[in-house]
């Protein structure tokens, strides 16, 4: 997929998906430290912390592609490529 095609699929400006990427290659950072804590037998505490932190930056990743959606949404309700509110709320509380 382009880096145009990916900007409409996600309705983002390209600072948005910026911010978006950033997010994810965070948490994928975090998700190798825990692969890493796993095989290296550490304690399970420090593998529960881990987890949490991966799974924070993915929900926000998660809550920043909504909220560019909303924002699409808000700013030009007639576009037909905009994903619609019902949708939205769907998707805000698959996450929460």
């Amino acid at each position: 997929m382009s880096e145009v095609a990916a900007e409409a699929a996600l309705g983002a400006t390209p600072e948005a998906k910026r911010k978006i990427v950033n997010r994810l290659r965070r948490a994928h950072g975090q998700l190798a430290a825990v692969i890493d804590a796993v095989e290296g037998e550490a304690h399970c505490r420090d593998v529960v912390q881990q987890l949490s932190a991966v799974t924070k930056a993915l929900d926000r990743a998660g809550f920043l592609v909504i909220s560019t959606a909303l924002q699409e949404c808000l700013a030009d309700p007639d576009n037909e490529d905009a994903t619609k509110p019902e949708e939205l709320e769907k998707l805000f509380l698959s996450l929460a």
